[in-house]
């Protein structure tokens, strides 16, 4: 059973859960729905998690670099005024600032995405084809023509099976 974490403000069980990177090392402030609303966490334009961590006395020092993005000029100040990136370089540029959050909020940095189904199946059906015809080169170099013919049979039965499918 995970941990429940607790409201650093009141000890209830926290349900809004913030991370900002400050001076490169990455804050956490859990909160429950109400110490939230208090601090007008809910409130987009009325919330600042640099000031309310600032007021917690949890900012770290401020020993870091100054990053500017080479694009658009976004320097590390920009950054963490905002807590956005001015261009789609600066994910390159500030990726000493971003990858550590990225790290722990995530289990990795690359975003892959979801597959629908459909093109997972059929990825997958062409691996399977692919092995099929790897298998019968490999025999067929090995002039091994009992087992070559068996995959060649392997691959007609399989598009055959792919033929039916695209009518049904």
């Amino acid at each position: 059973m995970p941990n429940i974490l607790k409201c650093c403000q009141c000890d209830k069980p926290a349900t809004v859960h913030l991370t900002q990177i400050v001076n490169n090392k990455i804050i956490k402030v859990d909160l429950c729905e109400s110490c939230a609303q208090v601090k007008g966490v809910t409130d987009p334009s009325g919330f600042s998690l640099a000031d309310f961590l600032s007021n917690q006395q949890l900012a770290p020092d401020s020993k870091d670099k100054n990053i500017t993005c080479k694009d658009c000029g976004f320097t590390t100040v920009d950054f963490r005024r905002t807590g956005r990136l001015g261009c789609a370089f600066c994910y390159h540029s500030f990726s000493p600032l971003i990858r550590p959050v990225l790290q722990d909020m995530h289990i990795a940095t690359t975003h892959k995405g979801k597959v629908p189904e459909i093109v997972l199946s059929r990825q997958m059906a062409v691996a399977e084809l692919q092995s099929l015809k790897d298998s019968l080169q490999e025999a067929i170099e090995k002039e091994a023509y009992e087992e070559a013919a068996k995959y060649r049979d392997q691959i007609q039965s399989f598009n055959d099976a792919s033929e039916s499918k695209k009518f049904t």
